[in-house]
């Protein structure tokens, strides 16, 4: 049932990758420029308080962990974000190999 509940959200979550990367694609032809959502830009648009509220709970436990780290991540895509959580989730909720020359009991 696990699985099936994280292959199922993986999909998902790939989807919504492909849905950004399609949106990110039609306004990059319609503009004539390079257009691409960065992940802070869609936390801010949904929940914006808590991304303001990240900053000082991240310095408050290490320095850097706020500046080199975090902001680098919430400067990626939003497209490689869902890729990678989609991978991870689908990756968890495969089915394990049948054991080779082993009797299942």
């Amino acid at each position: 049932m696990i699985r099936f509940f994280l292959r199922s959200l993986g999909l998902w979550i790939l989807a919504a990758g492909f849905i950004f990367l399609v949106y990110d694609g039609t306004k990059t032809i319609a503009s004539n420029a390079l257009f691409v959502t960065r992940i802070k830009d869609v936390w801010s648009s949904v929940h914006q308080t808590s991304m303001l509220s990240l900053q000082p709970t991240l310095e408050g436990v290490a320095g850097f962990l706020w500046n080199p780290v975090m902001t680098t991540i919430l400067d990626q895509p939003i497209e490689l974000l869902f890729l990678v959580v989609g991978v991870l989730l689908l990756l968890l909720g495969r089915k394990r190999r049948p054991m080779i020359g082993y009797g299942r009991d």
